[in-house]
């Protein structure tokens, strides 16, 4: 009988995350409390999102509100790294990137988990930036599933391709 597996990967729906920057940009725009702060969100390049406004607890405050949206999305906060709001000029700016992808630190951290605290006869094989999860039987998939989803790693996770 052949081996089950799964794939561990950690991807971002851009769409999703850019329709929660578009929601955003409408509650800046329509909130009280942004009235003429310079609030703004917008998309820099194709992996950070730069956040202005006049003051470093109003650039915190949009960040709260995209985070809000992120969240009501079902996206994982794990993948926002935001940065400090830093004085340029006479605004305030802070880069949030996105993560995506395991690391190879992250990937090495993942498969030794899996090792250590998994059932015996799996195997955990980091391929480029996701890692491919294989065993004889199908409920010790689950398991390292349920494993992984317990833990509290500073990535997002998905699986896919159970077969």
């Amino acid at each position: 009988m052949a081996d089950s597996s799964f794939d561990i990967v950690s991807k971002i729906d851009h769409q999703e995350v850019d329709n929660a920057l578009n929601q955003t940009v409408k509650e800046i725009g329509h909130r009280f409390d942004f009235k003429g702060t310079g609030a703004a969100i917008s998309w820099s390049g194709q992996e950070n999102i730069e956040i202005k406004a006049n003051s470093e607890e109003r650039a915190n405050a949009v960040l709260d509100v995209f985070k809000d949206k992120v969240v009501k999305r079902s996206l994982s906060l794990k993948i926002l790294d935001a940065g400090e709001p830093r004085l340029s000029g006479k605004e305030y700016r802070m880069m949030v990137a996105l993560k995506e992808g395991i690391d190879q630190e992250n990937a090495k951290k993942i498969a030794k988990l899996i090792r250590d605290e998994g059932p015996k006869g799996i195997k955990a094989q980091i391929q480029g930036e996701e890692l491919r999860v294989s065993s004889k039987k199908k409920d010790d998939l689950q398991t390292i599933i349920s494993l992984l989803k317990g833990k509290d790693l500073d990535i997002a996770l998905q699986f896919v391709n159970y077969r």
